[in-house]
C-alpha cells in the first residue's frame, strides 16, 4: 500500500472516531434542540392555536400603532418606555411590554410588566388564556430551560460537536453520494447506517447552515471579549454598530406626545413602502421623548431591521441607522437564514421538512451507536445501557412531552390562574414521567410503547379541541379555518409516524441470550432428519 493510502486511511478513522464520539456525547441534547427548533418554524400559528378565542382581522400598521399608543396613554401614561410590537401576517394582535420609572428612592425598575395583548383595530386588551405558546418551544431550542446564560452556553457547546459531527462526517464518508442512493430495508446495523446516511447527505447544506448561523446568532455572548475591551456598556457597542438612539433620560418637563400615525407613514415612505414591526417610545408625555420606529424583517432575508427615531414632543425626525456595512450585513443574513422569517408558506414547510430530516439524522446516529455494538450472545455493559435507555428517554418520550404541552392548553381552566407555567410543567412531568417508567420495561417493550404513546397523545389533539373549543375538525372545515384544519392535519400526519415507528419496533426480532442458541443447538440432531427421510 502507497504512504498517501495509508494516510488517508488514518484520516478517516480518526474523522469517524470524532464524528462518532462527538455525536454521541451531544446527540440526545442536539435531538431535543432540532424537534423543538423545528416546531418553531411555526411559533406564531402555534401561537394563535394555543389562545382560539381570538379571531382578528388585519390591520394596517398605522392604526395598530394608535390604538395601542392611544391604550398606553389611558392606562399607564407615565411609563419609562413602551415596546410596542405592531401586528403582521402571521401574528394578528399588538403585543406591549411597559417599563415602568424608578421608583422615588432612585432604583431602577427590575422587570418590565406583563406583557399586553391589544386588538389592533379598537385598542382593547384581549382576553385570551394565559399561555407561552410556540414560544416555549423557541425558547428551550436554545436555553434548554436552564437559568440564563447556562443554557445558552449549553446549546451553544452542543452546536459546536454538531457542527465539528458533520464536518468530519463527510470526510469519513468517501461514498457520499453513492449513500445518499442507498436505501436498505430490514437489515439491522446496515438499515440504520443507510437511513442515518440519506438523511444527513439529503440536507447536508441546510444541516451545515443551520448549525453555523445558530453560533453566529449569540457569537456577541459567546464571545463578549472585544466588545469588553472596547466599550463600557454593551448598549453604547450597539448604539454605535445599529445607529440606533442610546437611551436618555426624562428632562422633567411636560409635553404632549405627538401623534404616532404620521411617523409611521413617514417611516414606511422612507423604507420604500415597507412596514415597520417594533416602536419603542422612551420617556412618553416629556419633552426628550423619543419614537424609534424599527423596519421589519419578515419580507427580508436580513433579519436586522434599519431605524428612525423622531422627536416624541415635535415629531421631528432626529437620526435614522446608517446603512450597514459588510460585517452587520453577513450577520443580519446569518440570523435570518437561522430564523426563517422571510419564508413564505412553501419555504417555510420546507425549511420544516429539512429540520426533521436533520431530527432523523441525530437520532438515527444515537441508534446507530448501539445497533453496532448489540451482538448476539454478547454482554451488555454499562455505556451500552445507558446510552439504550437514554435514546428511549429522548426519541420516543420528548414527542410525548410535546404533545403533553399542547394538550394541557386545552385541558387546564382557561381563566386558572399561572396556567402559562403549567403547560410548560406538563411538558416536562409527562417526559421525564414516561422516560422513568420505561425504565420497568424492557428494552423493546419501551420503544414500543413509549412511541405508541406519543402517537396516542398527538391523535388525542384534534380530538381534544373538537370538544373544548368551537374550532374543531368539522367546524374548521365548513368555516375554511385554514390555520386550525391545517394544525389538525399535521398533529394527525405526526401521529401516523410516530404510530408507524411503534409498529415497526414491535417487528423487530431480537436475537435469544447466547445459553438459549446453545440449548435450541443441542436439541437438533442430524440423525432425526435421516429418520424422516
Amino acid at each position: 500500500m502507497s504512504k498517501a493510502f495509508l494516510d488517508e486511511k488514518r484520516l478517516r478513522q480518526s474523522m469517524a472516531w470524532i464524528h462518532t464520539w462527538l455525536g454521541l456525547l451531544a446527540g440526545w441534547i442536539l435531538f431535543a434542540m432540532f424537534l423543538t427548533g423545528t416546531a418553531s418554524y411555526f411559533r406564531p400559528e402555534i401561537t394563535q392555536w394555543m389562545q382560539p378565542e381570538l379571531r382578528l382581522a388585519p390591520v394596517a400598521p398605522r392604526r395598530a400603532a394608535e390604538t395601542a399608543v392611544a391604550h398606553m396613554q389611558a392606562t399607564s401614561p407615565n411609563d419609562q418606555q413602551w415596546f410596542i410590537y405592531l401586528p403582521d401576517d402571521r401574528t394578528p394582535e399588538t403585543r406591549i411590554f411597559a417599563m415602568p420609572k424608578p421608583d422615588p428612592g432612585g432604583r431602577e425598575p427590575k422587570n418590565r410588566s406583563a406583557e399586553i395583548k391589544l386588538d389592533p383595530a379598537t385598542g382593547a386588551a384581549l382576553n385570551a388564556r394565559d399561555t407561552r405558546g410556540g414560544e416555549h418551544f423557541y425558547r428551550f431550542h436554545f436555553q434548554l430551560q436552564l437559568p440564563h446564560p447556562w443554557g445558552r452556553w449549553l446549546a451553544g457547546l452542543c452546536a459546536i460537536f454538531m457542527l465539528a459531527a458533520i464536518l468530519s462526517g463527510v470526510i469519513t464518508h468517501k461514498r457520499i453520494f453513492v449513500d445518499f442512493f442507498t436505501l436498505r430495508w430490514k437489515k439491522g446495523q446496515r438499515s440504520w447506517l443507510d437511513t442515518h446516511n440519506v438523511s444527513a447527505v439529503l440536507a447536508l447544506p441546510f444541516h451545515a447552515m443551520i448549525t453555523y448561523t445558530g453560533l453566529i446568532a449569540l457569537i456577541v455572548m459567546y464571545m463578549p471579549w472585544p466588545i469588553a475591551a472596547n466599550y463600557a456598556k454593551h448598549a453604547d457597542f450597539y448604539a454605535d454598530a445599529y445607529g440606533r438612539e442610546a437611551d436618555g433620560d426624562a428632562s422633567g418637563k411636560p409635553a404632549a406626545l405627538k401623534p404616532i400615525g404620521p411617523m409611521v407613514d413617514a417611516a414606511s415612505r422612507q423604507w420604500q413602502g415597507d412596514r415597520p414591526r417594533t416602536i419603542v417610545i422612551r420617556n412618553p408625555n416629556d419633552s426628550a421623548a423619543t419614537v424609534t420606529i424599527l423596519r421589519s424583517g419578515a419580507d427580508r432575508l436580513n433579519a436586522r431591521g434599519e431605524s428612525i427615531t423622531y422627536s416624541g414632543a415635535t415629531g421631528a425626525k432626529l437620526s435614522q441607522s446608517s446603512p450597514p456595512g459588510a460585517a452587520l450585513t453577513t450577520a443580519g443574513v446569518m440570523l435570518g437564514l437561522h430564523l426563517g422569517n422571510f419564508a413564505g408558506p412553501v419555504l417555510r414547510w420546507t425549511y420544516f421538512l429539512l429540520g426533521l430530516t436533520g431530527t432523523a439524522m441525530v437520532g438515527t446516529g444515537s441508534l446507530l451507536w448501539t445497533a453496532k455494538r448489540r451482538k448476539p450472545g454478547a454482554k451488555s455493559f454499562f455505556g451500552f445501557r445507558l446510552v439504550e435507555r437514554l435514546n428511549i428517554a429522548t426519541i420516543a418520550c420528548l414527542p410525548a412531552g410535546m404533545a403533553a404541552f399542547l394538550l394541557a392548553n386545552r385541558l387546564t381552566p382557561a381563566g386558572l390562574e399561572g396556567r402559562a407555567a403549567l403547560e410548560v410543567s406538563a411538558m416536562f412531568w409527562t417526559w421525564f414521567g414516561l422516560a422513568a417508567l420505561t425504565l420497568l420495561r424492557p428494552v423493546r417493550c419501551a420503544w414500543v410503547e413509549g412511541l405508541a404513546l406519543s402517537a396516542a397523545a398527538f391523535a388525542a389533539l384534534p380530538l381534544v379541541n373538537m370538544v373544548m373549543t368551537d374550532r374543531g375538525l368539522f367546524t374548521s372545515i365548513a368555516s375554511g379555518d385554514w390555520l386550525f384544519l391545517s394544525f389538525d392535519g399535521a398533529m394527525l400526519a405526526i401521529a401516523a409516524l410516530l404510530g408507524f415507528g411503534s409498529w415497526r419496533a414491535a417487528q423487530v426480532r431480537v436475537a435469544p441470550p447466547r445459553r438459549q442458541r446453545k440449548a435450541a443447538a443441542a436439541e437438533f440432531r442430524p440423525k432425526e432428519l435421516l429418520d424422516v427421510a
